[in-house]
């Protein structure tokens, strides 16, 4: 257990030992006879162990371990006169009256804290002034132990590093980009309305209301309509993705364009 000891003005070694200060302090203020606090002299951890809730023998083996150091917590006794001494430096003189009735007779710890409970500044101070009480305790008994409090380490999370994009290859760029131009099409067709202030949604709505109007002959003929409106939107998307790619010049590709349209329109005769 790597410590580092000094030498205090009696001649026992000091001992440096990172301290927990607020579990110490839970420690030093819980008085409970069922409850037996113990402080690590390696880490500065504070164990507690509860009667009827800790293996008896685990308990008898942590008493008798050099490494563990007993608390002695603040008694009762002390810490009522905590209360006494605080009361007077109360401003309001209300308050300071119902905490002097509340401290009378058993029950006095739970009654000045539920008091306290409505009026949040003057509790505040209260714990600054008792936690202030428990310091000066703590202190004199690391003291009376040769026990020099140092700063604990501070425990910072290790960050994973982010992985790095993969390259995307320049052949593959155009496709990617062409799929993310349709879906953008895609969101503003149903974000914008349509047609005297009509959504797509509720085209569509009059749509299907319209064709289960139709008879078996007016559905087929509105059917090869959509399919040729369907035609030629794919003739758009397919020579929008290749604007950019080497390949045949607008003549050559006018009347493959103008065949895909004629055969469209072939269908809807």
């Amino acid at each position: 257990m790597p410590t580092t000891e000094n030498a205090s003005a009696g001649g026992t070694a000091v001992r440096d030992i990172p301290i927990d200060w607020e579990a110490l302090e839970d420690a030093f203020e819980n008085n409970a006879p069922e409850v037996h606090s113990y402080l690590h002299l390696g880490t500065g951890d504070v164990l507690r162990v509860v009667d009827g809730v800790a293996d008896p023998q685990m308990h008898a083996r942590i008493a008798a371990d050099a490494n563990y150091l007993r608390i002695d917590p603040v008694s009762s006794r002390e810490q009522y006169r905590w209360m006494e001494r605080y009361i007077p430096m109360v401003e309001d003189m209300e308050l300071q009256a119902k905490l002097s009735q509340a401290i009378d007779g058993k029950g006095a710890f739970r009654r000045f804290k539920d008091v306290l409970m409505s009026y949040g500044p003057e509790r505040e101070r209260w714990f600054a002034f008792r936690s202030e009480r428990l310091r000066i305790f703590m202190e004199a008994w690391l003291s009376a132990h040769a026990l020099n409090p140092v700063p604990r380490p501070l425990w910072v999370p290790e960050v994973p590093a982010r992985p790095e994009a993969a390259p995307v290859a320049p052949a593959a760029e155009a496709p990617v980009r062409e799929r993310e131009r349709e879906r953008e099409r895609e969101r503003e067709e149903v974000r914008e309305p349509r047609r005297g202030g009509k959504s797509v949604e509720s085209l569509r709505k009059n749509l299907r209301d319209i064709a289960e109007a139709l008879g078996p002959r007016d559905l087929d003929t509105l059917t090869a309509f959509a399919e040729f409106l369907k035609a030629r939107r794919a003739a758009r998307s397919f020579a929008h993705h290749y604007h950019e790619a080497p390949g045949p010049s607008d003549e050559e590709a006018g009347p493959a364009s103008q065949e895909i349209a004629s055969e469209s329109r072939s269908d809807t005769a």
